[in-house]
Formats: C-alpha cells, sequence, structure tokens
C-alpha cells in the first residue's frame, strides 16, 4: 500500500506553510521547517528542537521527509560512496558521492528509473526505460549527500546528472530539480551539470533557460555511422546537427559545451578518430572529457591504454580542442551508473 502522507522535501515555502497551519501552527513554522532541511541538514523531525513537541509528533506522523529507501551502499577505496535507493513502486535507482583531495564532494545523481536511450555500453541503458523521477525524487538524492556532509562539517559542492536516465527526456522535473538545488541547496548553477545523449530540441530549449549549469554532450563518435552504432540516438539527430545546436547553444549563453567521449580501446581510440573529433570541434568554445569505458556485463569493450589516451590528448590539442582524461573512481565497486543496480537484482 502506498504512503500517501505529504513528502516535506516535496513542499514549497507556501506548501510548507499550508501544511503547519493546517495542523493548527502558524505559518512561520514552515520556514522553521524548511531551515532545518535545508540549513542544518535534519534528516528527521526530532532534530528540529526549536519546533513545539506536539508539531514534531504530528509532523512525524503525518509527513514523510523523502520518499527514497536506501537498499545498499558500496564505499570504494577511493572514497566514493554508492547507493542503490528503491521508489515506492519498487523501481530501483541509483546515486554517488565523490570525494576529492581538493575538497570538493561532487554528487552524480539520476533522473530516470532505466533509460530508453538504448546507449550499447551503458549499464542503464541495457535495462531499458521504466520511468521517469519526479522533481522531487531528484531533488532528494542531492538533497541527502548535502544534508549528511553538513552534519559532519561539509558542503556538498557540485551536481552531476550523469547518473541513470537521460535528463532531458525527463526535461521539466530534471530542469526543476536543478532550480531547487541552487535555491534550497546553495549551490552555484556552475558547480551543476546536467549530461544529455543529444536531444537535440531540447538543448535549444535549455539555451533559453537562462541558467548558468554546465551542459555536457554524450558523443563518443564524430561520424555518424560509428555514432548510430554506439547511441541509437544518432539516427535521429545526425552528428552535424547536433553540433550545430551546440554552437547556437554556446551563442546564446557564452557558456562551455563539455563532450563526453568513452574510450573504447579499438573502437575509437584512434589518432585517427582524434583527428576526425578536432575537425568537428575545432572553433567551437569546448572541452573534451575523456573516459576510460567502464565494462559492463552486456558489452564486450575495454577501456583503451593510458598511452593511447595520451595521444589522444595531444592530437586534439593540435587543433585547440581542450581534453582531459577522466580519473576513474569507484571501479572497485562498478561505479558506473546501473551496475550496482544490475548486479543486485541479479543476486
Amino acid at each position: 500500500m502506498s504512503d500517501t502522507r505529504p513528502d516535506l522535501l516535496a513542499l514549497d515555502a507556501p506548501g510548507a506553510a499550508a501544511l503547519v497551519k493546517g495542523l493548527g501552527q502558524p505559518a512561520f513554522r514552515g520556514k522553521q521547517v524548511r531551515k532545518w532541511l535545508y540549513d542544518k541538514g535534519a534528516r528527521s523531525v526530532d532534530e528540529m528542537t526549536d519546533l513545539p513537541k506536539a508539531l514534531r509528533a504530528k509532523l512525524s506522523d503525518g509527513a514523510t521527509i523523502g520518499t527514497l529507501s536506501q537498499v545498499v551502499e558500496q564505499q570504494s577505496q577511493d572514497g566514493t560512496q554508492k547507493r542503490l535507493y528503491k521508489l515506492p513502486d519498487g523501481h530501483l535507482i541509483e546515486s554517488v558521492l565523490m570525494p576529492y583531495r581538493d575538497g570538493r564532494r561532487t554528487a552524480c545523481i539520476s533522473s530516470q528509473a532505466g533509460c530508453a536511450m538504448g546507449c550499447v555500453f551503458c549499464a542503464t541503458g541495457q535495462m531499458g526505460f521504466q520511468r521517469h523521477l519526479t522533481e522531487a525524487e531528484i531533488f532528494e538524492q542531492a538533497w541527502r549527500f548535502s544534508a549528511e556532509l553538513k552534519q559532519v562539517g561539509e558542503r556538498l559542492s557540485n551536481v552531476v546528472m550523469m547518473g541513470m536516465g537521460e535528463p532531458f527526456h525527463n526535461y521539466d522535473a530534471a530542469v526543476g530539480a536543478v532550480r531547487r538545488m541552487m535555491s534550497d541547496l546553495g549551490i552555484g548553477a556552475r558547480h551543476i551539470t546536467i549530461s544529455t545523449v543529444g536531444l537535440v530540441p531540447a538543448i535549444d530549449r535549455f539555451a533559453d533557460e537562462g541558467l548558468q549549469v554546465g551542459l555536457a554532450i554524450s558523443l563518443h563518435a564524430a561520424t555518424d555511422s560509428q555514432r548510430k552504432a554506439l547511441l541509437p540516438v544518432g539516427k535521429r539527430w545526425d552528428v552535424e546537427t547536433l553540433i550545430d545546436s551546440c554552437r547556437r547553444y554556446v551563442a546564446k549563453t557564452n557558456r562551455r559545451v563539455t563532450f563526453e567521449w568513452a574510450l573504447i580501446a579499438g573502437a575509437n581510440d584512434s589518432a585517427e578518430e582524434a583527428h576526425r573529433l578536432g575537425h568537428l570541434l575545432k572553433g567551437l568554445l569546448c572541452h573534451v572529457n575523456l573516459i576510460p569505458l567502464n565494462p559492463t556485463a552486456r558489452y564486450d569493450g575495454q577501456p583503451t591504454a593510458e598511452a593511447d589516451a595520451a595521444t589522444f590528448v595531444e592530437v586534439l590539442a593540435g587543433y585547440g580542442v581542450p581534453a582531459t582524461v577522466r580519473v576513474r573512481r569507484g571501479i572497485d565497486i562498478d561505479a558506473g551508473c546501473g551496475q550496482l543496480r544490475d548486479r543486485v537484482t541479479a543476486d
């Protein structure tokens, strides 16, 4: 039986005020509740010690703080934390927290249960689409990490929407959650990134949002034939159309686009491929994020060798296209999106 109680994390300021007024309390108590949730990182109503005891009891019984139920957590040797959550309807999603030596604490969160895009090397794409997450479900993933970090004197500094799902397939909820991360968690727009496989109309729409949020494009191939083989979305929008939309985005926002490129040994990691990519991106305000492939059970590709990755970076530099090789994190706990869910459901 589903829980019909209101979720405090799903309420805006007027909604919180209305809830406490309905419980016989003045509206300002709603502000206190929100301050505990977002400024102090309270994870239970009992922690909200300046609320009247009677109100705390009513909220504990009559409302929830979030709807996600943690199934399992893994921690990597490099400090990466990966969590599997169950949604109220039983579907599973993943979230990851990555700590860095410079003090950054970055959450990678999901926007859908499963994914409809079908990218062949992605564990989430291999499982198919189940449903969109609500704005509150997306936001809650970031809030959970933020609340826990606050309680140990740290803060969530960055969020990347690169977990399970295609954010622009769930556009309104994803962008709404981003706005809440900015307003309620205090995370600057430039410290939030949305990743897409390249839904061109959504990229154009996003350019008009007026947000300084980062945009990352999963490119992975510089020719139509190769991209269609890796990303079925390439059958709908060819590479030229996608890059044109990125140029429009840069012209409107003056923001750099990041291109994600999974380096797959023997498939898209050659110097020749780097030259093709350099020609494609030359003159565009962009950065290429080279990601050694995270192997999955249903795709037999392997990550490229370090020497080949270094050559790829060098070739791109010759075209004035900056590129870096992402440090692989959480490999010992299968930190690629969808991998923990796959393993747990298999078990």
